[in-house]
């Protein structure tokens, strides 16, 4: 792989840039400063340095935001403000896309992704990923809601959920935990048992948490978090030291 596509594709600035620091001898591989750009280097076993400090390739990009509401799960848009604008400059990338969709009046946890195949398989119906949401609702919820969700709800349009949890936390306050993403969902369940979702909030989805992560707060996946997603969707970690390196993609 070339150093200067390397270098790009780990984030460390556009072509101009990338000259500028190989110019300056702030880029070294094996301990040797080096200054073309065109140099070939194994990702996979060439060491490579930006100012000493080791550059460690990765294929793929996993980020976790909480989602404020009032913004949309887009990558772009002309007139409304996206997630991708409330993520922080050193984690945004072009390649990042959404793994589902939250409502713009819904927070919490969602995951950003370079790796398509992973968001492909992981918003596939048939993969079931759990996904815990937390919900206020503006009239008293009952035992006899919790077995309207255990057995999967009628919604207006006639499609019947697939079985779900309630927990109730407080008279008008629970945990829903469904294993689908049909749009509006967890609204729409609420609604049919004639309750309207005053607050909605995702707190998990699959091995993911949200945790005490604030409204409008991002990080990268941790290692574990990225192993434990990969399996998961029963997919191998492209970054795993025992699969097999092709390089990111069209590089």
């Amino acid at each position: 792989m070339r150093l200067d596509r390397l270098l790009g594709h780990m984030g460390f600035g556009s072509r101009k840039e990338l000259r500028a620091l190989l110019k300056a001898g702030r880029v070294t591989v094996d301990g040797r400063p080096v200054t073309d750009p065109g140099t070939l280097v194994d990702p996979g076993t060439s060491s490579v340095a930006v100012d000493g400090e080791p550059v460690r390739f990765q294929r793929h990009f996993h980020v976790l935001l909480h989602k404020p509401a009032g913004v949309i799960t887009a990558t772009a848009d002309p007139r409304q403000r996206t997630v991708m604008d409330v993520l922080p400059e050193d984690l945004r990338r072009r390649d990042l896309v959404p793994v589902g969709r939250l409502d713009k009046d819904t927070e919490g946890l969602l995951l950003l992704t370079t790796d398509g195949t992973l968001a492909h398989r992981l918003m596939a119906p048939r993969w079931h990923q759990p996904k815990r949401y937390l919900a206020r609702v503006d009239r008293p919820l009952d035992p006899a809601d919790q077995e309207a969700f255990a057995a999967g709800v009628p919604l207006a349009d006639g499609y019947v959920t697939l079985p779900a949890r309630l927990e109730i936390l407080s008279p008008q306050e629970g945990i829903v935990t469904v294993r689908e993403g049909k749009y509006h969902q967890v609204r729409r369940m609420f609604a049919a048992r004639g309750k309207r979702v005053v607050y909605l909030k995702r707190l998990s989805m699959g091995p993911l948490s949200l945790g005490d992560l604030p409204p409008g707060a991002a990080r990268p996946l941790t290692a574990a978090e990225v192993d434990a997603l990969y399996r998961s969707a029963s997919l191998p970690n492209p970054d795993d030291p025992d699969v097999p390196l092709a390089g990111p993609p069209g590089l």
